[in-house]
């Protein structure tokens, strides 16, 4: 019975490591996706979540704007919430690549070198795919942008790890 549990344990691992890749790779897609909007539908966007943002501060804190103080607000943070959509997205890829390389072994300045060099190779990559979209450019600020997120994102991976390897997992890392 022993053998089996050990056997059936194995296998598992065998089969679920490589799956934990899976996050990246949809994230990934969906970036892509996202840069693959034209200039006009991007902005569009982000406008609308710029417009969501005001109108949510604006009934939390009983301001009571009017719409053309809305559409004031909004122009004034839109910039900025493109740029913060930059780093949220490029942080959520960060995680979703250094996890699964963290559970494969590979921690600290290793870490750091290669999920960094892949993510920010993938931010580039996305901005020279932009060059061929209607209304889109590449934008080395852009990159550096998302750098940001990247940097934090794998940062948190390895805060997390450690962590949860001090305390959490502690007891399962003990040798038998």
């Amino acid at each position: 019975m022993k053998y089996i549990l050990l056997f059936i344990k194995k296998t598992l691992r065998f089969v679920l490591k490589p799956l934990s890749f899976v996050p990246a790779i949809f994230v990934m897609y969906m970036i892509f996706r996202l840069s693959a909007q034209d200039g006009v539908t991007s902005s569009q966007l982000s406008l609308k979540v710029s417009h969501k943002i005001v109108v949510t501060a604006d009934k939390l804190l009983k301001k009571d704007l009017t719409e053309e103080q809305v559409e004031h607000y909004v122009k004034k943070i839109h910039y900025y919430v493109r740029k913060l959509g930059h780093v949220t997205e490029y942080f959520i890829l960060a995680v979703s690549v250094a996890f699964p390389l963290y559970v494969y072994g590979l921690r600290g300045i290793p870490l750091m070198l290669v999920a960094g060099l892949f993510c920010v190779g993938f931010a580039a990559f996305d901005e020279y795919h932009q060059s061929f979209v209607k209304g889109r450019g590449p934008s080395k600020k852009d990159v550096a942008i998302d750098s940001i997120g990247i940097f934090i994102g794998i940062i948190l991976v390895r805060i997390v790890g450690w962590t949860g390897r001090m305390t959490i997992f502690r007891p399962l890392s003990r040798k038998r």
